[in-house]
């Protein structure tokens, strides 16, 4: 019974893998039991080379020496907190989040931040530092190299030659969980819940529809759906429940079974969308973005303004009381290109546009100046985001 359902489940899936213009289900959305819970960690890191904190209590860290002084004593050495030094030393805070699924020994990246007036982390080691959750609770425990991906050189003439950002570094696997996460295994008397990454009614229902039409010949419970046995049902625009087939009694069928629906393919309905950034003059627009017929008008006006110095001196007779000056001279010009004007024909698509605002000579910033007009208008089918 298993082997035959196994092969339905395969069959199914290789059918629909060859459909063009779909996405996988595994991409649009998560499975509710994989969760990542944020953690946080207070930590040294050492070894360098005179950029860390400074230990001065009027200019420096304070917080480094006293976390210096603290981490000596469990050592059995005491050391009067004024005569340490602490360049070769800085303060970090520590961020992660768990792996998904992840069970006790299980390796992820960590994130090391100075929070004091250190120059650069170049070069250091994290301490070992624990990690914890939110409410204090232990999860794991971190320490390594720190790769920082750039430098930054400071010379004793005040030159500094920079490249990326050496007050934040990574260290690949250099966390371990220390205890494995909860809800792990699933409840097979339970629905397993899918959580779209991009809430949308249509999406989780194109979700079900699909999961619904692939299985129809196993066993479930019944729906009204198609006249089909259903195992996805779309709770609410970001959620649609699983079912487990009655056949599956066992974890590994679980896990089988939730693969065979990840790789199922569909198409989502994506929301139209022109995002805008003005900083850097990026204009991005999706395909289902439509605009309505509309004239656009385009021409510019430049002002050149310039002056021109010019001697002026006294007459012979006036020469003892006069003087020698020069006196400026303003000349103003207008130059007015001629304006271009297009008309762009309704349900117009992204290229079609682009190709338009093109042969009229338009510039980025342009750009962004028409499709916010066109918003106003009333002529752009899609949501205007402005970054």
């Amino acid at each position: 019974m298993k082997s035959n359902l196994q092969s339905r489940f395969l069959i199914s899936v290789l059918i629909l893998s060859i459909c063009f213009g779909q996405v996988r289900i595994k991409d649009l959305v998560s499975v509710e039991n994989a969760q990542q819970i944020p953690l946080i960690g207070y930590g040294l890191v050492v070894g360098l080379d005179g950029s860390g904190d400074r230990s001065s209590s009027s200019r420096g860290a304070v917080f480094t020496v006293q976390t210096i002084s603290n981490m000596l004593e469990r050592f059995g050495i005491t050391v009067p907190k004024e005569q340490l030094r602490t360049r070769n030393v800085a303060a970090v805070m520590v961020t992660a989040k768990t792996p998904l699924f992840g069970r006790a020994g299980s390796s992820f990246d960590v994130t090391v931040s100075s929070m004091g007036d250190a120059s650069s982390l170049e070069g250091g080691i994290l301490l070992m530092t624990p990690l914890l959750g939110i409410d204090g609770s232990f999860f794991a425990q971190a320490q390594g190299p720190v790769s920082i991906g750039g430098y930054n050189i400071e010379t004793s003439a005040g030159e500094k030659v920079r490249k990326n950002h050496a007050l934040v570094g990574r260290i690949p696997n250099g966390a371990t969980l220390e205890s494995t996460m909860a809800n792990q295994n699933f409840d097979l008397t339970q629905p397993v819940r899918l959580l779209l990454r991009d809430p949308d009614f249509v999406t989780a229902t194109k979700i079900a529809e699909q999961v619904n039409v692939t299985f129809s010949g196993l066993q479930s419970n019944p729906s009204g759906l198609l006249g089909l046995k259903t195992f996805a049902r779309p709770v609410s625009a970001g959620v649609v429940e699983l079912s487990l087939p009655d056949s599956i009694q066992s974890q590994d069928g679980a896990v089988f079974f939730i693969a065979s629906v990840e790789t199922l393919r569909v198409e989502p309905d994506r929301e139209a969308r022109v995002v805008i950034n003005e900083r850097t003059g990026t204009v991005v627009a999706g395909g289902n973005v439509k605009i309505d017929e509309i004239m656009i008008a385009h021409g510019n006006l430049t002002i050149h303004t310039s002056q021109r110095p010019v001697i002026s001196q006294p007459q012979a007779s006036f020469s003892n009381a006069g003087q020698t000056v020069v006196v400026p001279i303003t000349e103003t010009t207008v130059d007015e290109e001629a304006g271009s004007t297009g008309v762009i024909p309704a349900t117009t698509s992204v290229s079609e546009l682009a190709s338009a605002l093109n042969q009229l000579g338009l510039k980025p910033r342009d750009t962004i100046a028409i499709f916010q007009a066109i918003k106003e208008a009333g002529a752009l089918n899609a949501k205007l985001i402005i970054m």
